[in-house]
C-alpha cells in the first residue's frame, strides 16, 4: 500500500531554511502527483505546493518565491526546500500522493513533520 514518510522538520529561526523530504513506497511514484500541505494549530490543513509527474510545480501565494518543491523519481522522494522562513510558516507539514489518471483528492497522506519558526 501507499506509504509516505516525511522528515527534515525542526526548529529554525526566522529567515532560516529547512528542507523537508518525503520518502514514498508501495506505488509507482513517477506517475503520481505529489503535494505538500500544512496545518497550523487551530487552523485547517492548507495547500502549500505540488509537483506533477512531468515536473511542473504550483505554489500557494503565501510561499511563492520562498519554497521550492522537487522530486527524484530514482529514489521515490519528493522535497520541499523552504527559505526565508517566517513564524507564520509554523505548522505540521504533510506529504500527499494522488494517483493517476484523475489525481483526485484526498489521496494518501504521510504522518507529518513539525516545522517551528521561532527566535
Amino acid at each position: 500500500q501507499v506509504q509516505l514518510v516525511e522528515s527534515g522538520g525542526g526548529l529554525v529561526q526566522p529567515g532560516g531554511s529547512l528542507r523537508l523530504s518525503c520518502a514514498a513506497s508501495g506505488f509507482v511514484f513517477s506517475r503520481y502527483l505529489m503535494g505538500w500541505y500544512r496545518q497550523a494549530p487551530g487552523k485547517q490543513r492548507e495547500f502549500v505546493a505540488r509537483i506533477t509527474p512531468f515536473g511542473y510545480s504550483l505554489y500557494a501565494d503565501s510561499v511563492k518565491g520562498r519554497f521550492t518543491t522537487s522530486r527524484d523519481d530514482a529514489t521515490n522522494t519528493v522535497y520541499l526546500q523552504m527559505s526565508t522562513l517566517k513564524p507564520a510558516d509554523t505548522a505540521v507539514y504533510y506529504c500527499n500522493a494522488r494517483s493517476p489518471p484523475t489525481y483526485l483528492a484526498p489521496g494518501s497522506w504521510g504522518q507529518g513533520t513539525q516545522v517551528t519558526v521561532s527566535s
